[in-house]
């Protein structure tokens, strides 16, 4: 169904990196999701309470809730497509992060308020009455939900978005609660064993699990987290395939939302070239970055000397102590300014997170090596963080 309204209501339906299309499919999702969860909850309700089966109740306004979650999604993907202005010169992208974290704040209400209730159903059983309406609208909701299920992920994919993501685990949720429900009836009709209420704190327990997997997605790009390694990967393929560039480093991306994304780093160019040249070369790069994988870049050239064999030999010796001492640090911007009793080495050295020494200790322990290795040499660091998440 959803592909043949993107068809009707989506230009170029298949562009799945547009901004305008990604914001499309968005609202279209969400207004399905709202039509289909109305429904559900509807008849649930219904059911419910011809019944008085709580779990029917409860995933009744489970629905409700799950409709609201759709309006969310709805009102995240309109506001989010907002050109940038003076306030937010970025773009209001980060509004679908927004969006999904309250989707998942629902979740874990929805969660609470389940076992609630049928912690309460324990204490105050009441009678369930067996009809086959109760049968019929579980097993269809189960195939709505699924259904509900397959295109928010499917989509979720296509478009890289975290909202319709926790969605889709919403839905799935939904769907195991539900034939949770459908197995206790099935067993009280059978065998009448009443485990309705204990289903329902099972059911609540699992959802608000969901809940707070689902929040912890959408928070994690808010607080600024690490790039896709295979965004950083085809990043450096780019860079690096450029004859003017021997080495990159100090690469940050900064996520304003899905499809506004700005890169900056520094890459090495030989010191001997032409800067016209290289600066055009830059310009190439940064073109091409952004035609590529549709997020703007800032390159800094870092000039290195590649003809002087001495720091070549001792930036090599260097590289051997930081392998010796782990096999993750890595060093850039290597210098040598020579005096006349002795020469100091000047880099920086990237620390991974939650290292196993501070960086003063870091920085001594890579000193006191070099010095050991060669009587002449001191070493002046400066320690960087890595943002670009390649060491673990």
């Amino acid at each position: 169904m959803i592909t043949l309204l993107s068809r009707i209501f989506i230009k170029n339906p298949t562009d799945y990196a547009n901004e305008d299309v990604r914001r499309k499919y968005g609202m279209l999702t969400g207004i399905v999701g709202i039509i289909l969860n109305l429904f559900l909850f509807a008849a649930k309700f219904s059911v419910g309470i011809i019944t008085s089966a709580i779990s029917v109740t409860a995933d009744a306004f489970n629905n409700l809730s799950d409709a609201g979650s759709s309006i969310i999604t709805l009102i995240g993907f309109k506001l989010s497509g907002q050109k940038p202005d003076n306030e937010h010169p970025f773009g209001h992208g980060r509004i679908e992060y927004i969006s999904g974290l309250f989707v998942s704040v629902i979740i874990l209400i929805v969660a609470f308020e389940l076992v609630k209730s049928s912690i309460s159903k324990i204490i105050h059983p009441e009678e369930v009455a067996v009809s086959a309406l109760t049968f019929i609208f579980l097993t269809l909701s189960i195939i709505i939900k699924l259904y509900m299920f397959a295109y928010n992920m499917l989509y979720a994919k296509k478009i890289s978005s975290t909202t319709m993501k926790a969605t889709a685990l919403d839905s799935i949720s939904d769907t195991i609660a539900t034939f949770v429900v459908l197995v206790c009836y099935i067993l009280y009709v059978i065998f009448g064993l009443k485990i309705d209420a204990y289903a329902g704190i099972a059911v609540g327990l699992f959802i608000g699990y969901v809940g707070i997997k689902t929040l912890s997605e959408t928070v994690s790009p808010l607080l600024g987290q690490t790039p896709d390694p295979e965004f950083v990967k085809e990043l450096e393929d780019i860079v690096m395939s450029n004859d003017c560039v021997i080495g990159i480093h100090d690469l940050i991306v900064h996520d304003y939302g899905p499809t506004r994304l700005f890169v900056s780093l520094h890459a090495e160019v030989p010191c001997d070239k032409d800067i016209l040249y290289i600066h055009d070369c830059i310009d190439n790069i940064e073109n091409e970055i952004r035609k590529k994988l549709n997020c703007e870049a800032s390159i800094h050239m870092d000039p290195v000397d590649t003809n002087d064999e001495n720091l070549y030999e001792t930036k090599v010796m260097v590289n051997e102590i930081l392998k010796e001492i782990d096999e993750r640090l890595t060093l850039h911007d290597f210098r040598m300014v020579h005096g006349d009793s002795h020469s100091n080495l000047i880099f920086d050295v990237v620390m991974p997170h939650k290292f196993k020494l501070s960086e003063k200790e870091l920085v001594e322990e890579i000193g006191r090596r070099v010095h050991d290795k060669h009587k002449g040499y001191f070493c002046v660091i400066n320690v960087d963080n890595d943002y670009s998440g390649i060491t673990k």
